[in-house]
């Protein structure tokens, strides 16, 4: 941000179009570790880390929508047809990631 002048907004829609559009075009993920910050990798070891990073970071996000919202919404109306859907079909989802993960 201090070398270019651009605001954290603008610098967070940057990475992402490089992410969307120049990694797709490319054939070559963008990554991100904490060492290295965000860079390009031929290395498919590199590309599955961090894809399996994103996908436990997804499943902690549906957990908790699950747990925080559904659990209890199903505990207070157990009947509610749209509820039960919700509940089964992420479950299904967060199954799905939780061996993604892996």
């Amino acid at each position: 941000m201090a070398a270019t002048r651009l605001t954290r907004s603008q610098v967070g829609r940057g990475i992402r179009h490089v992410r969307d559009v120049v990694a797709a075009e490319n054939l070559t993920p963008i990554t991100w570790t904490r060492r290295d910050g965000f860079m390009f990798s031929d290395d498919p070891a590199d590309w599955i880390e961090y894809d399996k990073r994103q996908f436990r970071q997804i499943l902690g996000r549906l957990t908790r929508v699950i747990t925080g919202t559904l659990d209890p919404h199903l505990a207070r109306y157990p009947d509610e047809e749209w509820a039960q859907l919700a509940t089964a079909q992420l479950t299904g989802v967060r199954a799905t990631l939780a061996q993604l993960s892996k």
